[in-house]
């Protein structure tokens, strides 16, 4: 069964500028590293550039639209079919596909924005041909391997923004990290420096309300154990002429 209710205005995204003409989301996704080296769980952020115009110098997670080289590029390992199930859930509807790419473009986005590659060893002694966003992979003999990747939430950005984002929020354990690039972030990057902060802690009060949200949603699942397929998935979209969340059945 799905359960809906309605965050508050002090807690959604209500207080953006809406008045721009509509316009169809566009897939994004979101990686959440975890540590859980220590007594309390860590997650890895990224300090933006002052300079950008979106979030300047706050604390966010590597992410960002789908790309075309996400559909095709070869991988270590296939998405579990647990979590396909929970990419193929919601609306607007998501293909077969689409999951694939939407869980590739998650690592992809984690090494490009901050470095850390997660992968595995490609078969044989050859390295993979792999290019533009995943040479980095190619030349440590990587491919991205989603297999340990799970879905944390989802979340449509509501209509009359600029830019509108149908994002899924991935999280991934630390030790799936197989290759790191150095210089990628430095101080004229767009993330100039990383940090590996529990939850709750201050460096996360100033990141986006709907991330604060995911980042609850984590937090709870954590605390149940290690991380399952089957736990709902919160689905924040806009319907009824505010935002709602749906509780999507895991598994």
């Amino acid at each position: 069964m799905t359960e809906t209710a309605a965050p508050t205005a002090s807690d959604d995204i209500i207080t953006e500028p809406s008045h721009h003409p509509y316009c169809r989301p566009k897939d994004a996704a979101t990686l959440i590293l975890i540590d859980r080296s220590s007594a309390a769980p860590r997650v890895l952020v990224g300090r933006r550039h002052d300079n950008v115009v979106f979030m300047p110098g706050q604390f966010v997670f590597p992410g960002g639209r789908v790309d075309k080289t996400d559909h095709r590029v070869p991988v270590a390992a296939p998405i579990s079919a647990e979590l396909q199930a929970n990419l193929l859930k919601g609306s607007p509807k998501t293909t077969a596909t689409r999951a694939r790419a939407l869980a590739v473009a998650a690592i992809r986005e984690a090494c490009e924005e901050t470095g850390l590659c997660l992968g595995r060893a490609a078969p044989g002694s050859t390295k993979p041909a792999l290019d533009g966003p995943w040479a980095p992979f190619a030349s440590a003999g990587l491919l991205p391997d989603p297999s340990g990747l799970f879905l944390i939430a989802r979340a449509i950005t509501p209509p009359g923004r600029i830019k509108r984002f149908d994002t899924r929020f991935f999280s991934a354990d630390a030790s799936a990290i197989a290759h790191r690039i150095d210089g990628v972030v430095h101080a004229e990057a767009e993330l100039v420096e990383l940090a590996w902060v529990e939850i709750g802690s201050q460096p996360l009060a100033a990141m986006h309300p709907m991330t604060k949200k995911v980042l609850a949603e984590l937090k709870n699942r954590l605390s149940a154990g290690p991380l399952r397929h089957d736990a709902p998935v919160p689905f924040f979209h806009f319907y009824g002429g505010r935002m709602q969340m749906d509780l999507l059945p895991g598994g």
